[in-house]
C-alpha cells in the first residue's frame, strides 16, 4: 500500500507536467506566426516582389544596363561603352501599402506606381499575395524613331500613357528558397506599330536561392501571350519582341542590397522589360548590369 501510495505521489506531478506542456503548445498552435524575407527587396531582378517595406521607411533605387555584350570590343567595349539608367524611390505608408516613382533614361520614361499586400504567409496562410499596379508616360518628342524602326508620332499626351498590373504570389519554401509567380497585363494607349495589340498578357515566373547569409542567386522569366502570326501577315516582318528571361546574383550588405544581373531586357520599367524586350540570349544580346538600393527610416525619433 506504501508502495502504491508513493508511486501516485511521484507521478501525479508529472501527469500535471505534461498536461501543462499539451496546453501551452495549442495555444502556440492558435497564435499567428508570418513568414519574414520571401524576398530580401522590393525587387527581384527588372520585376518586383511580393516585399514591401516596413512603415515610413524609404528606399532609394538606382538600376544601371550597359550596353549588350555582342556589341563589341573595338566599337562598344562589349557594351561598357553605353548605358542606361533608371532613378527610383519607394515610400511604404504602411507595413502593407507601398508608393513609388521613378524615371528612366530610356525613352525618357515616368512611371508611378503601388503596391498592397493582401496576404500574408504564415503558420495559418501558405503564400504572400501583393497587388501591383501602375502607369508609365513616355516623354519623348513625337516624331521619334522607335527601337523597331517605326516613327512615332502623338496626336495627344493620352496617347504617351501605359498602364500595368499584376497579381504576385510567393511561398518561401525553406531557409533557402523562395518562388513566385506574376500573372501581368499591360495597355498602352498607343502602341509603336498599327499591328501591335494594345494590350498584352504575360505570365511570370521567378525565384530566389539562398547561398549564404549575404549571397543569393535569383532568376526571373515572362512568356507573353501574343498572336505572333497575325502581327507578321499583318506587317510582312517577324514579330520584332522576345521573352523576358534575367539570372542574377544578389549581395546583402546592412542596409544596402546589391544586385548584379544578365537579361536579355535593357529597358527597367514593365512597358520595356515584358512588352518591348528585344534581345535574344542565343544571338549574344545579353545586357550586364546591376541594381542598387539603399533603405531609410523616416520614423520619428522618441524622446526619452
Amino acid at each position: 500500500m506504501k508502495k502504491l501510495l508513493f508511486l501516485l505521489f511521484v507521478s501525479s506531478p508529472l501527469f500535471a507536467q505534461d498536461d501543462l506542456l499539451d496546453m501551452l503548445e495549442k495555444e502556440d498552435a492558435k497564435k499567428t506566426t508570418f513568414t519574414q524575407a520571401t524576398f530580401k527587396g522590393t525587387r527581384l531582378i527588372n520585376g518586383q516582389t511580393v516585399e514591401t517595406l516596413a512603415k515610413q521607411h524609404l528606399n532609394v533605387w538606382i538600376s544601371h544596363r550597359f550596353g549588350s555584350v555582342n556589341s563589341g570590343f573595338i566599337d562598344n567595349f562589349f557594351g561598357l561603352d553605353e548605358a542606361k539608367i533608371r532613378l527610383g524611390v519607394e515610400y511604404s505608408l504602411t507595413d502593407r501599402i507601398l508608393l513609388g516613382a521613378g524615371r528612366s533614361t530610356i525613352e525618357k520614361t515616368y512611371d508611378l506606381y503601388g503596391k498592397y499586400k493582401v496576404l500574408a504567409q504564415s503558420n495559418k496562410m501558405p503564400v504572400t499575395a501583393t497587388l501591383y499596379g501602375g502607369m508609365a508616360t513616355n516623354t519623348m518628342p513625337t516624331g521619334y524613331t522607335t527601337s523597331i524602326g517605326n516613327v512615332m508620332r502623338y496626336e495627344n499626351n493620352l496617347q504617351r500613357q501605359s498602364y500595368f498590373g499584376q497579381l504576385l504570389i510567393a511561398r518561401k519554401f525553406s531557409d533557402k528558397l523562395s518562388l513566385q509567380i506574376m500573372p501581368t497585363v499591360l495597355h498602352n494607349n498607343k502602341s509603336e506599330s498599327i499591328y501591335l495589340d494594345n494590350n498584352l498578357l504575360s505570365m511570370g515566373v521567378g525565384g530566389r536561392y539562398k547561398l549564404t547569409n549575404r549571397f543569393s542567386i535569383s532568376a526571373e522569366y515572362y512568356k507573353n501571350i501574343v498572336d505572333k502570326e497575325d502581327y507578321e501577315e499583318g506587317a510582312g516582318t517577324a514579330y520584332p519582341y522576345q521573352d523576358s528571361f534575367s539570372v542574377g546574383v544578389d549581395i546583402e550588405t546592412g542596409g544596402h542590397v546589391f544586385q548584379f544581373h544578365m537579361t536579355n531586357s535593357r529597358g527597367m520599367t514593365e512597358k520595356h522589360f515584358i512588352g518591348q524586350t528585344m534581345g535574344t540570349w542565343g544571338a549574344g544580346d545579353i545586357f550586364y548590369g546591376f541594381n542598387m538600393a539603399r533603405t531609410f527610416s523616416l520614423e520619428p525619433k522618441i524622446k526619452k
